[in-house]
């Protein structure tokens, strides 16, 4: 199994940056750029997305987390900070509480699914395959111009900034069909949702300093929907930020502001 990552080491304090699912590295860019100077920070493309490898199967939690130690492992890192998006939300607190001691703090960026869910959804899972915005990033699409045009019209590239147009070229891919698509696979999706759905994320109190990121346009919007935080996270911080579910690419000066305020009152 190899996992690709970008690397800033210009400070010594460990920090692991994971992205959402059909995301990659390369959406941390302005946080990395923006913490450089005081940490060690490690963004990888996690399994079945960007350069890592893309196995036909076996996307659960369990291998993810093992992907990110062995990771850690190479590094010499015993312990690192986390941020986490969406999917790898629930991935963060099902890590903090299987092997808390690799873990220094998380911060969850607008996270997904923290449940386990009923099993009549997965019924529905090719409907939400149509319909999830970030899903249609897939394609496939009949030329690269084709692509960027339909990409630009997602709410995580609305502002097609720089760093939006190089998220969303390194993600692209021409298919041995001479169609364009994105290097996220469908193994990885269908294995990512099958496991969202059959793990739940708490099961019980979870002491380590937490982050919850709130954004005004997220999915986040309703207090039931941020209760079982409040409730299992015993040492969390909540903050709300401008933007959308992809704060660090659509409102980054306030996004990084936030997380570097986090990280900076942790031990």
């Amino acid at each position: 199994m190899e996992i690709s990552y970008l690397e800033w080491n210009q400070g010594e304090k460990p920090l692991l940056l994971l992205h959402g699912m059909a995301d990659n590295a390369l959406v941390w860019s302005s946080l990395g750029d923006y913490l450089a100077a005081n940490y060690h920070i490690v963004a990888p493309d996690m399994r079945g997305h960007g350069e890592s490898s893309k196995p036909e199967r076996d996307y659960s939690f369990e291998s993810a987390i093992a992907d990110l130690e062995t990771l850690m492992d190479k590094l010499g890192w015993s312990a690192a900070h986390i941020v986490s998006h969406s999917w790898t939300g629930k991935l963060a607190a099902i890590w903090a509480r299987q092997n808390p001691k690799r873990l220094r703090s998380i911060t969850l960026v607008d996270p997904i699914f923290i449940w386990k869910m009923p099993k009549f959804l997965k019924l529905t899972f090719p409907l939400l395959y149509s319909v999830l915005p970030f899903l249609k990033s897939m394609g496939p699409f009949a030329t690269y111009e084709e692509a960027e045009q339909k990409i630009r019209q997602l709410s995580q590239y609305k502002n097609w900034s720089s760093i939006q147009q190089q998220v969303f070229q390194t993600g692209i891919e021409q298919k041995p069909d001479r169609s364009w698509g994105s290097k996220f696979t469908i193994a990885a999706r269908d294995g990512i949702f099958d496991a969202v759905m059959q793990v739940p994320g708490f099961i019980t109190p979870i002491d380590i300093p937490a982050l919850f990121i709130q954004p005004e346009k997220g999915v986040n919007r309703q207090n039931w929907q941020i209760q079982p935080y409040k409730t299992n996270l015993k040492n969390l911080t909540l903050k709300k930020v401008p933007g959308n579910h992809w704060p660090f690419l659509t409102k980054p000066e306030e996004f990084n502001q936030t997380v570097a305020e986090f990280l900076a009152e942790q031990k």
